[in-house]
């Protein structure tokens, strides 16, 4: 396995994707992005369908850059209290936390 992203390295990925899924999108590009930028509700850069987006192209990416596997979107993510996909930063505990799980059980 490649080597584990750390935090930092995690939420740069997830903002580098972020801004790739709303310029493919149409959608106005925010002029920054940080771990408090909402990804759903009011406020959102992205609507349903980029969401959904932004999983799977984190996914692949994840995949090919550190040879992780993991699915975002499943039961365990839509049962929580607060979602995981509220904001970069939560997304970005939620991919450090499965990717911390996953390396235990190797």
């Amino acid at each position: 396995m490649s080597s584990v992203p750390d935090f930092a390295t995690l939420q740069t990925l997830v903002i580098a994707t972020l801004f790739e899924v709303v310029e493919q999108s149409n959608k106005p590009v925010p002029d920054a992005v940080e771990g408090s930028t909402s990804l759903v509700g009011k406020q959102a850069v992205l609507d349903s369908l980029a969401l959904v987006t932004l999983i799977v192209e984190l996914e692949q990416r994840l995949e090919e850059e550190y040879d992780v596997m993991l699915t975002l979107a499943d039961d365990r993510a839509m049962s929580q209290k607060h979602s995981p996909f509220r904001t970069v930063a939560s997304l970005t505990h939620y991919i450090a936390e499965l990717i911390s799980e996953e390396m235990g059980r190797d």
